[in-house]
């Protein structure tokens, strides 16, 4: 790994006080769940439908018994654990340093980490609700229900609160992570290939210092990084001190 740029993180870590962490599928690669669109991910996997097509609201509305298949199969990681980079972010953030994580991600493992003030962009699958009734269900009734879950109180189903293609950012979340990356004096963006949008344009929002990327794989936005750390994220934050 390149000592360099470990190094220049550090550098930019400790000099720093006002860092937001922008991240996707990269941060949760390292506790074994899958990335969709790296090579071994869910996209080049053999279904009835694409993915694409099996995660999207008319799917969804149409074909509730396939979509809870996959759902079930792929999309509910209970038994995974945070890692160095879920666990470092939370140490950052309670040192004062992270001042929020803006996640792709609907795993639920910064939070597990401990992490407080995560900003979801795609929901998560720790909150589920009846479309009829509204009643709340935690993600560990949604993987005990066989078939499709359903409400105990009035029989609906249960719609996870995550969102699904065709379907719109939350409003408010997406103002917290504009309000959040645009008030940043350091940006670091990790284990994200930038191709999934409204949530990757939300980058063009900050104005501050210092951009830092790590990622594996090439983005769109190497090019445009005070710092590119092509590494797993766990494996490059795990060696930052939080002083």
């Amino acid at each position: 790994m390149a000592v360099n740029g470990i190094e220049r993180l550090q550098k930019i870590v400790d000099r720093y006080e006002n860092l937001v962490f922008f991240g996707g599928a990269g941060v949760s690669t390292e506790s074994g769940i899958p990335d969709f669109r790296s090579v071994d991910g869910l996209y080049h996997q053999k279904y009835d439908y694409p993915p694409e097509t099996i995660l999207s609201h008319t799917f969804f509305m149409r074909n509730p018994e396939e979509f809870y298949r996959f759902y079930h199969d792929k999309m509910l990681a209970l038994d995974a654990k945070p890692n160095a980079a879920h666990r470092k972010l939370a140490e950052l953030e309670q040192a004062g340093k992270l001042r929020a994580v803006v996640t792709q991600n609907i795993d639920g493992l910064h939070q597990a980490a401990g992490s407080r003030n995560v900003l979801e962009l795609h929901g998560s699958v720790h909150r589920n609700y009846c479309m009829k009734c509204h009643e709340f269900y935690d993600a560990e009734y949604m993987a005990a229900a066989e078939g499709v879950p359903r409400c105990e109180k009035c029989g609906g189903i249960i719609k996870p609160d995550v969102v699904l293609y065709e379907e719109g950012l939350d409003q408010k979340t997406l103002e917290a992570a504009v309000s959040a990356i645009s008030r940043a004096q350091v940006l670091i963006v990790g284990g994200t290939s930038l191709v999934v949008y409204p949530a990757a344009g939300l980058l063009r929002y900050f104005g501050g210092d210092r951009i830092v990327l790590i990622n594996k794989g090439a983005t769109s936005m190497d090019s445009q990084a005070d710092l590119l750390i092509q590494e797993p994220i766990g494996q490059v934050l795990d060696q930052i001190a939080v002083r």
